[in-house]
Protein backbone atom coordinates (compact mmCIF):
# COMPACT_ATOMS: atom_id res chain seq x y z
CA UNK A 1 0.00 0.00 0.00
CA UNK A 2 2.85 2.38 0.78
CA UNK A 3 4.52 1.72 -2.57
CA UNK A 4 1.24 1.94 -4.45
CA UNK A 5 0.36 5.32 -2.94
CA UNK A 6 3.83 6.62 -3.73
CA UNK A 7 3.72 5.66 -7.41
CA UNK A 8 -0.02 6.22 -7.92
CA UNK A 9 -0.05 9.90 -6.95
CA UNK A 10 3.15 10.55 -8.95
CA UNK A 11 1.43 8.99 -12.00
CA UNK A 12 -1.52 11.38 -11.53
CA UNK A 13 0.81 14.38 -11.41
CA UNK A 14 2.69 13.21 -14.51
CA UNK A 15 -0.53 12.81 -16.52
CA UNK A 16 -1.66 16.33 -15.56
CA UNK A 17 1.78 17.73 -16.43
CA UNK A 18 1.97 15.93 -19.79
CA UNK A 19 -1.64 16.52 -20.88
CA UNK A 20 -2.73 19.68 -19.05
CA UNK A 21 -6.30 18.46 -19.54
CA UNK A 22 -8.98 17.46 -17.03
CA UNK A 23 -10.57 15.32 -19.76
CA UNK A 24 -7.35 13.33 -20.39
CA UNK A 25 -6.88 13.03 -16.64
CA UNK A 26 -10.39 11.52 -16.49
CA UNK A 27 -9.40 9.05 -19.24
CA UNK A 28 -6.30 8.09 -17.21
CA UNK A 29 -8.45 7.42 -14.12
CA UNK A 30 -10.98 5.51 -16.21
CA UNK A 31 -8.20 3.26 -17.53
CA UNK A 32 -7.73 1.99 -13.97
CA UNK A 33 -11.47 1.78 -13.42
CA UNK A 34 -12.73 0.23 -16.68
CA UNK A 35 -11.34 -3.31 -16.07
CA UNK A 36 -13.26 -3.41 -12.82
CA UNK A 37 -16.47 -3.74 -14.83
CA UNK A 38 -15.71 -7.28 -15.99
CA UNK A 39 -12.74 -8.62 -13.98
CA UNK A 40 -14.54 -8.82 -10.59
CA UNK A 41 -17.41 -10.88 -12.02
CA UNK A 42 -15.16 -13.53 -13.56
CA UNK A 43 -12.65 -13.51 -10.71
CA UNK A 44 -15.43 -13.64 -8.10
CA UNK A 45 -16.75 -16.94 -9.45
CA UNK A 46 -13.19 -18.24 -9.92
CA UNK A 47 -12.20 -17.33 -6.36
CA UNK A 48 -15.11 -19.29 -4.86
CA UNK A 49 -13.55 -22.50 -6.25
CA UNK A 50 -9.80 -21.84 -6.17
CA UNK A 51 -7.26 -20.58 -3.65
CA UNK A 52 -7.66 -16.88 -2.86
CA UNK A 53 -4.29 -16.90 -1.08
CA UNK A 54 -2.42 -18.12 -4.18
CA UNK A 55 -4.25 -15.56 -6.31
CA UNK A 56 -3.19 -12.74 -3.98
CA UNK A 57 0.55 -13.43 -4.01
CA UNK A 58 0.62 -14.33 -7.72
CA UNK A 59 -0.95 -10.98 -8.65
CA UNK A 60 1.57 -9.14 -6.47
CA UNK A 61 4.48 -10.88 -8.21
CA UNK A 62 3.03 -9.85 -11.60
CA UNK A 63 2.53 -6.25 -10.41
CA UNK A 64 6.16 -6.08 -9.28
CA UNK A 65 7.34 -7.17 -12.74
CA UNK A 66 5.08 -4.69 -14.60
CA UNK A 67 6.10 -1.69 -12.45
CA UNK A 68 9.80 -2.37 -12.92
CA UNK A 69 9.29 -2.91 -16.67
CA UNK A 70 7.48 0.44 -17.06
CA UNK A 71 10.20 2.16 -15.03
CA UNK A 72 12.86 0.80 -17.39
CA UNK A 73 10.85 2.03 -20.42
CA UNK A 74 10.55 5.54 -18.94
CA UNK A 75 14.26 5.55 -18.05
CA UNK A 76 15.06 5.11 -21.76
CA UNK A 77 13.39 8.48 -22.43
CA UNK A 78 10.59 7.02 -24.56
CA UNK A 79 7.02 7.79 -23.51
CA UNK A 80 3.69 7.19 -25.26
CA UNK A 81 0.40 8.22 -23.66
CA UNK A 82 -1.58 5.39 -25.39
CA UNK A 83 0.97 2.78 -24.20
CA UNK A 84 0.79 4.25 -20.70
CA UNK A 85 -3.02 3.93 -20.80
CA UNK A 86 -2.68 0.24 -21.80
CA UNK A 87 -0.31 -0.27 -18.85
CA UNK A 88 -2.96 1.34 -16.61
CA UNK A 89 -5.65 -0.96 -18.04
CA UNK A 90 -3.54 -4.02 -17.18
CA UNK A 91 -2.83 -2.71 -13.67
CA UNK A 92 -6.54 -1.94 -13.24
CA UNK A 93 -7.43 -5.53 -14.17
CA UNK A 94 -4.90 -6.90 -11.68
CA UNK A 95 -6.01 -4.51 -8.94
CA UNK A 96 -9.73 -5.24 -9.39
CA UNK A 97 -9.08 -8.99 -9.22
CA UNK A 98 -6.85 -8.55 -6.18
CA UNK A 99 -9.52 -6.53 -4.35
CA UNK A 100 -12.08 -9.32 -4.79
CA UNK A 101 -9.52 -11.90 -3.64
CA UNK A 102 -8.59 -9.80 -0.59
CA UNK A 103 -12.22 -8.98 0.32
CA UNK A 104 -13.10 -12.69 0.12
CA UNK A 105 -9.96 -14.01 1.87
CA UNK A 106 -9.50 -11.53 4.74
CA UNK A 107 -12.78 -12.48 6.50
CA UNK A 108 -11.56 -16.10 6.71
CA UNK A 109 -8.76 -14.93 9.01
CA UNK A 110 -11.08 -13.09 11.43
CA UNK A 111 -12.24 -14.82 14.61
CA UNK A 112 -15.86 -14.77 15.73
CA UNK A 113 -17.08 -11.39 16.99
CA UNK A 114 -14.03 -9.42 15.83
CA UNK A 115 -15.14 -8.17 12.40
CA UNK A 116 -15.40 -4.50 13.45
CA UNK A 117 -11.93 -4.59 15.04
CA UNK A 118 -10.36 -6.38 12.08
CA UNK A 119 -11.72 -3.92 9.54
CA UNK A 120 -10.78 -0.94 11.70
CA UNK A 121 -7.16 -2.22 11.67
CA UNK A 122 -7.28 -2.52 7.87
CA UNK A 123 -8.65 1.02 7.60
CA UNK A 124 -5.95 2.49 9.83
CA UNK A 125 -3.23 0.79 7.77
CA UNK A 126 -4.74 2.10 4.52
CA UNK A 127 -4.90 5.58 6.04
CA UNK A 128 -1.29 5.47 7.22
CA UNK A 129 -0.20 4.45 3.71
CA UNK A 130 -1.56 7.73 2.31
CA UNK A 131 1.24 9.55 4.15
CA UNK A 132 3.21 8.68 1.01
CA UNK A 133 1.17 11.19 -1.06
CA UNK A 134 3.13 14.29 0.04
CA UNK A 135 6.34 12.24 -0.23
CA UNK A 136 5.32 11.35 -3.78
CA UNK A 137 4.69 14.99 -4.68
CA UNK A 138 8.12 16.01 -3.38
CA UNK A 139 10.04 13.13 -4.95
CA UNK A 140 8.23 13.43 -8.27
CA UNK A 141 9.44 17.03 -8.55
CA UNK A 142 13.01 15.95 -7.75
CA UNK A 143 13.53 12.62 -9.53
CA UNK A 144 10.50 11.95 -11.74
CA UNK A 145 8.20 8.93 -12.01
CA UNK A 146 10.54 6.07 -13.01
CA UNK A 147 12.44 5.70 -9.68
CA UNK A 148 9.13 5.72 -7.81
CA UNK A 149 7.85 2.88 -10.00
CA UNK A 150 10.99 0.92 -9.05
CA UNK A 151 10.17 1.47 -5.37
CA UNK A 152 6.58 0.35 -6.02
CA UNK A 153 7.78 -2.79 -7.82
CA UNK A 154 10.10 -3.70 -4.95
CA UNK A 155 7.29 -3.13 -2.42
CA UNK A 156 5.01 -5.50 -4.36
CA UNK A 157 7.80 -8.08 -4.48
CA UNK A 158 8.32 -7.91 -0.69
CA UNK A 159 4.55 -8.13 -0.09
CA UNK A 160 4.22 -11.17 -2.38
CA UNK A 161 7.00 -13.06 -0.60
CA UNK A 162 5.42 -12.34 2.80
CA UNK A 163 1.95 -13.36 1.54
CA UNK A 164 3.22 -16.83 0.61
CA UNK A 165 3.72 -17.41 4.37
CA UNK A 166 0.07 -16.81 5.35
CA UNK A 167 -1.44 -19.88 6.95
CA UNK A 168 -5.16 -20.32 6.36
CA UNK A 169 -7.60 -23.15 5.74
CA UNK A 170 -9.71 -22.55 2.63
CA UNK A 171 -12.50 -25.03 3.36
CA UNK A 172 -14.89 -23.37 0.92
CA UNK A 173 -12.92 -24.92 -2.01
CA UNK A 174 -13.91 -28.46 -1.07
CA UNK A 175 -17.47 -27.37 -0.33
CA UNK A 176 -17.76 -25.80 -3.78
CA UNK A 177 -16.28 -28.86 -5.50
CA UNK A 178 -19.16 -30.87 -4.09
CA UNK A 179 -21.60 -28.50 -5.85
CA UNK A 180 -19.89 -28.68 -9.27
CA UNK A 181 -22.35 -29.44 -12.04
CA UNK A 182 -21.85 -32.89 -13.56
CA UNK A 183 -20.02 -32.75 -16.89
CA UNK A 184 -19.35 -29.01 -16.86
CA UNK A 185 -15.89 -27.67 -17.71
CA UNK A 186 -14.13 -24.93 -15.73
CA UNK A 187 -15.35 -22.08 -17.97
CA UNK A 188 -18.93 -23.34 -18.10
CA UNK A 189 -18.94 -23.83 -14.32
CA UNK A 190 -17.77 -20.24 -13.78
CA UNK A 191 -20.73 -18.94 -15.81
CA UNK A 192 -23.10 -21.20 -13.87
CA UNK A 193 -21.62 -19.82 -10.63
CA UNK A 194 -22.09 -16.26 -11.89
CA UNK A 195 -25.75 -16.93 -12.61
CA UNK A 196 -26.24 -18.50 -9.18
CA UNK A 197 -24.44 -15.55 -7.56
CA UNK A 198 -26.79 -13.01 -9.16
CA UNK A 199 -29.78 -15.07 -8.03
CA UNK A 200 -28.50 -14.90 -4.46
CA UNK A 201 -27.94 -11.14 -4.78
CA UNK A 202 -31.43 -10.56 -6.23
CA UNK A 203 -33.07 -12.55 -3.43
CA UNK A 204 -31.45 -10.38 -0.72
CA UNK A 205 -33.39 -7.10 -0.55
CA UNK A 206 -31.05 -5.62 2.05
CA UNK A 207 -27.94 -6.30 -0.03
CA UNK A 208 -29.70 -4.87 -3.10
CA UNK A 209 -30.56 -1.63 -1.28
CA UNK A 210 -26.98 -1.28 -0.01
CA UNK A 211 -25.62 -1.92 -3.51
CA UNK A 212 -28.02 0.60 -5.09
CA UNK A 213 -26.83 3.35 -2.75
CA UNK A 214 -23.16 2.52 -3.22
CA UNK A 215 -23.49 2.64 -7.02
CA UNK A 216 -24.53 6.29 -6.64
CA UNK A 217 -21.93 6.92 -3.93
CA UNK A 218 -19.22 5.49 -6.19
CA UNK A 219 -20.36 7.72 -9.07
CA UNK A 220 -20.02 10.73 -6.78
CA UNK A 221 -16.61 9.47 -5.68
CA UNK A 222 -15.64 9.31 -9.37
CA UNK A 223 -16.73 12.93 -9.77
CA UNK A 224 -14.59 13.93 -6.78
CA UNK A 225 -11.56 12.03 -8.11
CA UNK A 226 -11.73 13.91 -11.41
CA UNK A 227 -12.61 17.36 -10.07
CA UNK A 228 -10.69 18.02 -6.86
CA UNK A 229 -6.99 17.66 -7.76
CA UNK A 230 -7.29 19.61 -11.05
CA UNK A 231 -9.34 22.27 -9.23
CA UNK A 232 -6.56 22.83 -6.70
CA UNK A 233 -3.84 22.80 -9.39
CA UNK A 234 -5.74 25.27 -11.58
CA UNK A 235 -6.93 27.59 -8.80
CA UNK A 236 -4.01 27.97 -6.41
CA UNK A 237 -0.28 28.47 -6.84
CA UNK A 238 1.43 25.16 -5.94
CA UNK A 239 -2.08 23.74 -5.86
CA UNK A 240 -0.99 20.12 -5.54
CA UNK A 241 0.57 20.91 -2.16
CA UNK A 242 -2.57 22.72 -0.97
CA UNK A 243 -4.53 19.66 -2.13
CA UNK A 244 -2.29 17.38 -0.07
CA UNK A 245 -2.54 19.63 2.98
CA UNK A 246 -6.35 19.82 2.89
CA UNK A 247 -6.78 16.10 2.13
CA UNK A 248 -4.46 15.29 5.04
CA UNK A 249 -7.28 16.25 7.40
CA UNK A 250 -9.53 13.66 5.82
CA UNK A 251 -6.81 11.08 6.43
CA UNK A 252 -6.45 12.23 10.03
CA UNK A 253 -10.21 11.80 10.38
CA UNK A 254 -10.00 8.30 8.93
CA UNK A 255 -7.18 7.38 11.32
CA UNK A 256 -9.06 8.76 14.33
CA UNK A 257 -12.24 6.98 13.24
CA UNK A 258 -10.40 3.70 12.67
CA UNK A 259 -8.79 3.80 16.10
CA UNK A 260 -12.17 4.64 17.66
CA UNK A 261 -13.76 1.58 16.05
CA UNK A 262 -10.89 -0.61 17.25
CA UNK A 263 -11.32 0.53 20.86
CA UNK A 264 -15.09 1.00 21.03
CA UNK A 265 -17.64 -1.35 19.50
CA UNK A 266 -20.80 0.36 18.28
CA UNK A 267 -23.81 -1.45 19.78
CA UNK A 268 -25.46 -3.68 17.18
CA UNK A 269 -28.83 -1.93 17.54
CA UNK A 270 -27.30 1.47 16.65
CA UNK A 271 -25.18 0.58 13.60
CA UNK A 272 -27.85 1.17 10.98
CA UNK A 273 -28.77 4.60 12.35
CA UNK A 274 -25.11 5.67 12.69
CA UNK A 275 -24.37 4.56 9.12
CA UNK A 276 -27.37 6.36 7.61
CA UNK A 277 -26.57 9.65 9.36
CA UNK A 278 -22.91 9.29 8.37
CA UNK A 279 -23.75 8.74 4.68
CA UNK A 280 -25.83 11.94 4.56
CA UNK A 281 -23.40 14.10 6.56
CA UNK A 282 -20.30 13.19 4.53
CA UNK A 283 -22.21 13.77 1.28
CA UNK A 284 -23.17 17.29 2.35
CA UNK A 285 -19.67 18.09 3.59
CA UNK A 286 -18.15 16.70 0.40
CA UNK A 287 -20.45 18.81 -1.76
CA UNK A 288 -19.71 22.18 -0.19
CA UNK A 289 -16.17 22.18 1.22
CA UNK A 290 -14.55 23.65 -1.92
CA UNK A 291 -16.61 26.83 -1.43
CA UNK A 292 -14.97 27.64 1.91
CA UNK A 293 -11.56 29.01 2.98
CA UNK A 294 -8.83 26.52 3.81
CA UNK A 295 -9.46 26.21 7.60
CA UNK A 296 -13.12 25.29 7.01
CA UNK A 297 -12.11 22.92 4.19
CA UNK A 298 -9.83 21.13 6.62
CA UNK A 299 -12.53 20.83 9.29
CA UNK A 300 -15.06 19.46 6.79
CA UNK A 301 -12.51 17.01 5.41
CA UNK A 302 -11.87 15.76 8.95
CA UNK A 303 -15.61 15.11 9.33
CA UNK A 304 -15.64 13.34 5.94
CA UNK A 305 -12.77 11.13 7.12
CA UNK A 306 -14.44 10.14 10.41
CA UNK A 307 -17.82 9.59 8.75
CA UNK A 308 -16.34 7.72 5.80
CA UNK A 309 -14.42 5.20 7.87
CA UNK A 310 -17.45 4.72 10.15
CA UNK A 311 -19.75 3.93 7.25
CA UNK A 312 -17.15 1.70 5.61
CA UNK A 313 -16.44 -0.30 8.77
CA UNK A 314 -20.12 -0.87 9.50
CA UNK A 315 -20.97 -1.82 5.91
CA UNK A 316 -18.03 -4.16 5.26
CA UNK A 317 -18.03 -5.91 8.64
CA UNK A 318 -21.80 -6.44 8.41
CA UNK A 319 -21.96 -7.71 4.83
CA UNK A 320 -18.84 -9.92 5.08
CA UNK A 321 -20.12 -11.60 8.23
CA UNK A 322 -23.60 -11.96 6.67
CA UNK A 323 -22.64 -13.51 3.29
CA UNK A 324 -21.65 -17.24 3.47
CA UNK A 325 -17.95 -18.03 2.86
CA UNK A 326 -18.66 -20.05 -0.29
CA UNK A 327 -20.57 -17.11 -1.82
CA UNK A 328 -18.22 -14.27 -0.79
CA UNK A 329 -16.25 -14.26 -4.05
CA UNK A 330 -19.33 -13.90 -6.24
CA UNK A 331 -20.94 -11.34 -3.93
CA UNK A 332 -17.78 -9.23 -3.71
CA UNK A 333 -17.24 -9.53 -7.45
CA UNK A 334 -20.77 -8.36 -8.27
CA UNK A 335 -20.63 -5.59 -5.66
CA UNK A 336 -17.26 -4.42 -6.96
CA UNK A 337 -18.53 -4.42 -10.54
CA UNK A 338 -21.55 -2.29 -9.61
CA UNK A 339 -19.41 0.20 -7.69
CA UNK A 340 -17.00 0.39 -10.63
CA UNK A 341 -19.86 1.06 -13.01
CA UNK A 342 -20.88 3.99 -10.83
CA UNK A 343 -17.31 5.29 -10.61
CA UNK A 344 -16.89 5.16 -14.40
CA UNK A 345 -20.12 7.08 -14.97
CA UNK A 346 -18.98 9.73 -12.48
CA UNK A 347 -15.50 10.02 -14.00
CA UNK A 348 -16.66 10.32 -17.61
CA UNK A 349 -19.61 12.61 -16.83
CA UNK A 350 -17.54 15.01 -14.71
CA UNK A 351 -14.68 15.01 -17.24
CA UNK A 352 -17.09 16.00 -20.02
CA UNK A 353 -19.04 18.51 -17.90
CA UNK A 354 -15.82 20.20 -16.74
CA UNK A 355 -15.59 21.78 -20.19
CA UNK A 356 -18.81 23.76 -19.70
CA UNK A 357 -19.72 23.74 -15.99
CA UNK A 358 -17.62 25.13 -13.08
CA UNK A 359 -15.88 22.32 -11.22
CA UNK A 360 -17.30 23.18 -7.79
CA UNK A 361 -20.87 23.17 -9.13
CA UNK A 362 -20.36 19.70 -10.61
CA UNK A 363 -19.11 18.33 -7.28
CA UNK A 364 -21.85 20.03 -5.24
CA UNK A 365 -24.62 18.67 -7.50
CA UNK A 366 -23.22 15.14 -7.37
CA UNK A 367 -22.93 15.11 -3.58
CA UNK A 368 -26.44 16.48 -3.08
CA UNK A 369 -27.69 13.60 -5.25
CA UNK A 370 -25.68 11.20 -3.06
CA UNK A 371 -27.34 12.51 0.11
CA UNK A 372 -30.81 12.12 -1.42
CA UNK A 373 -30.04 8.55 -2.52
CA UNK A 374 -28.82 7.64 0.97
CA UNK A 375 -32.22 8.72 2.31
CA UNK A 376 -34.07 6.81 -0.45
CA UNK A 377 -32.18 3.51 -0.55
CA UNK A 378 -30.72 3.14 2.97
CA UNK A 379 -33.45 5.09 4.78
CA UNK A 380 -36.29 3.72 2.64
CA UNK A 381 -34.97 0.17 2.90
CA UNK A 382 -34.66 0.29 6.69
CA UNK A 383 -36.41 -3.03 7.34
CA UNK A 384 -34.00 -5.06 5.22
CA UNK A 385 -30.81 -2.99 5.59
CA UNK A 386 -31.06 -2.75 9.39
CA UNK A 387 -31.37 -6.56 9.54
CA UNK A 388 -27.85 -6.76 8.02
CA UNK A 389 -26.21 -3.74 9.68
CA UNK A 390 -27.60 -4.44 13.16
CA UNK A 391 -26.94 -8.18 13.26
CA UNK A 392 -24.67 -9.58 15.98
CA UNK A 393 -21.41 -10.79 14.38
Amino acid sequence: MFGNELAGFAMSLMVLDVSGSTLLYAIFLAAFTLPQLFAPLISGAFLDRFSRKKTIYTLDFISAFLDILMAVIIFTGWFSFPVFIIYCLVLGTIQSTYIVAYDSFYPLLITEGNYQKAYSIATVLETLAVVMVPVAAFLYEKIGLAPLLIVDGVSFLIAAVIETRIKAEEHYIEKQRQTQTQGSGPVHQIFLDLKEGFRYFAAEKGLLAIAAYFVISSACGGVSDVIVLPYFKNTFENGQYWYIFVMAFELIGRAVGGLFHYKIKIPAKDRYRVALVGYIVISLCGGFYLFFPFPVMMALCFIIGVGGVTGYTIRVSATQSYVPDEKKGRFNGAFSMLMTLGTLVGEFASGALSKVVPERIILMSAMLLCAVCAAIFIGGGKKHVAMIYNRIE
